[in-house]
């Protein structure tokens, strides 16, 4: 084993699919988590014996020898979860207008199933997918290369806006929205979000699309056992206060206020915004600071977790997004009156191909300027207002989910609500935000965070460094993973791991 210490801080997937990397490559690997519970966004809770998922819904291009999955089984993951398949014909439903659209995985089925309503676009969908295909297929990632297979591709349409390019290939504009119809998994705004953000999405679910059996965090828990394997450890309840300096360098990290830990390398997996709060020190210029505390933030969102009667609500091997104003874009516009504009519903697994769910969640756009009066608020302390907020926000998405799912009300035994703030108190990301920082073409470079800092060694990883859900933070892990052993190596292991 290397004599170089790597602390980590924070145990989402970011921090801890680079401790595996780096444990397995003989570092001594130390992830802190102040948290009880590791896993970030892999977390699940329990209430009343009923286990939900709290980010990680549902994974995408994991069949047998494509990416997700061959990226799980070189971090020794794959024997250690079960996942169960989405519908094949329709993983996605868009619910525009009246009418359910489906998204088909593979190239044909995704053609067909969408011709069956638009048979006018058959062309049209041709040309989509397979620029689809042509831009995700420019990451090197893709390849399993460590170069850059593409770069002009790559550039071009990390500039570009997602409905600027899809306006310039699809001519029904009813269809042009039903394509974007699952930008709640980025949070994709009109005229900002790069259509690379959503090539790559599209991409990765279109291959196969996935539910985890019994809760994302047994993804956590395995990453977790494999960095204990290699001889590191995670730890929890250790909040790191402060990274510790010299005028050069990062000599280790201050936990809970008190304890130093000593470093030859520091990770941060926490939102950049709390890494500079860490960082005390002239090698971090006021100017770069300013930057990173100027950048957009994702909006956060609403969660009713719903728990259904026994044998009541049959399993729904799909992912249902509704849209109340005719159009996927712009509901994070909203006011009191028309919130929501549109939800994502989903039902949770706990066996391969369920008959009947038991649990499920829908999910809506919300702002911390809707919470901000409970603000510095604990958990389960934050008065009868907030309760009674949460109450009528809760069942206003219920009203709503009632006019598509007749009679679903009926059938739910309990619900569970959580806020931007809750999703702050678990994640720590700037304003509770679904996915960190926004991805805006207007900001340019400005919109861009790095993952080495001017510490020098001081690294970024998790889903602001490249993107967000589990294939981009993955991405992010391999890029930050390179400064300690090349990507060349990295690919190289990956490919060996899948032999």
């Amino acid at each position: 084993m290397s004599e170089k210490r790597v602390i980590i801080i924070g145990s989402g997937m970011g921090g801890l699919s680079c401790g595996v990397v780096l444990a397995k490559n003989g570092y001594r690997v130390t992830v802190l988590e102040q948290a009880l519970q590791t896993g970030g966004c892999l977390q699940s809770f329990t209430r009343r014996g009923e286990k939900f998922d709290t980010g990680m819904h549902f994974v995408g291009s994991a069949a047998k020898g494509q990416l997700l999955d061959k990226l799980l089984r070189y971090l020794e993951v794959s024997d250690h979860i079960q996942l169960s398949p989405l519908d094949t014909s329709g993983y996605d439903v868009i619910s525009l207008e009246g009418h359910h659209f489906r998204f088909a995985n593979g190239r044909e089925a995704f053609i067909e199933e969408l011709c069956r309503d638009f048979p006018h676009q058959r062309r049209q969908l041709s040309d989509y997918y397979d620029l689809i295909e042509k831009v995700a297929g420019a990451s090197s990632l893709h390849a399993l290369k460590d170069a850059e297979s593409d770069r002009a591709i790559n550039t071009e349409f990390q500039l570009r806006s997602i409905n600027n390019v899809i306006d310039q290939v699809i001519t029904d504009p009813l269809l042009a929205n039903v394509l974007v119809g699952s930008l709640p998994l980025y949070a994709a705004e009109k005229d900002k979000t790069p259509f690379a953000t959503h090539a790559f999405i599209m991409d990765f679910y279109n291959q196969s699309a996935y539910r985890i059996v019994g809760g994302s965090n047994r993804i956590a828990n395995s990453m977790k056992r494999t960095i204990e394997q290699y001889g590191g450890e995670v730890l929890t309840r250790h909040k790191v206060t402060k990274i510790v300096c010299d005028d050069q360098k990062a000599t280790g990290v201050e936990v809970n206020g008190e304890t130093f830990i000593p470093a030859d390398y520091v990770i941060s997996d926490a939102h950049p915004m709390r890494t500079l709060e860490l960082l005390d020190t002239k090698l971090i210029r006021p100017a770069f600071r300013s930057r990173i505390n100027a950048m957009p933030q994702t909006v956060s969102n609403f969660s009713v977790y719903l728990h259904f009667k026994e044998n009541s609500v049959p399993y729904m091997n799909n992912n249902f997004y509704q849209y109340n104003y005719g159009t996927p874009w712009g509901c994070e516009h909203y006011n009191e009156e028309d919130w929501p504009k549109g939800y994502l519903y989903m039902h949770f697994c706990d066996e391969v191909a369920p008959r009947y769910a038991r649990t499920g969640v829908i999910l809506s756009y919300m702002y911390m300027k809707d919470v901000e009066r409970w603000k510095g608020t604990s958990v389960g302390r934050r008065g009868a207002d907030y309760e009674a907020f949460k109450q009528e926000k809760a069942e206003k998405l219920l009203r709503s989910l009632e006019q598509q799912f007749p009679g679903i009300c009926q059938n739910i035994e309990h619900y569970y609500t959580s806020t931007p703030l809750t999703y702050l108190d678990y994640t720590g990301t700037e304003g509770g935000s679904m996915y960190g920082i926004a991805k805006d073409i207007t900001l340019g470079a400005a919109a861009r965070v790095p993952h080495k800092t001017k510490v020098p060694n001081v690294y970024q990883t998790g889903q602001n460094i490249n993107s967000h859900g589990i294939l981009g933070v993955l991405v992010g892990t391999i890029v930050t993973c390179s400064e300690f052993l090349t990507a060349k190596t990295i690919y190289e292991q990956i490919v060996k791991a899948n032999i």
